[in-house]
């Protein structure tokens, strides 16, 4: 099974912009920054976000309607 993808490409780069930002903040305020470093990178990596999912957001222009099932295998 694989996961759909919600996240676009400028949310993914906002997202390494913000991880980047956390770990610096992680070293100069709090390691409590390091966990939101870790949030962002993982859902820039995966292009899918749980929140996202669970409030029906779509940043991603793919179209999982039209896209066979063999297509996501």
């Amino acid at each position: 099974m694989k996961v759909k993808k919600n996240v676009g490409k400028v949310d993914q780069i906002v997202r390494y912009f913000l991880a980047v930002v956390f770990l610096v903040l992680t070293f100069q305020v709090s390691y409590w920054f390091f966990i939101g470093a870790v949030v962002m990178m993982m859902t820039a990596y995966f292009s899918f976000c749980g929140l996202y999912k669970l409030f029906g957001i779509n940043t991603c222009k793919i179209d999982y309607s039209k896209v066979e099932d063999e297509d996501l295998e």
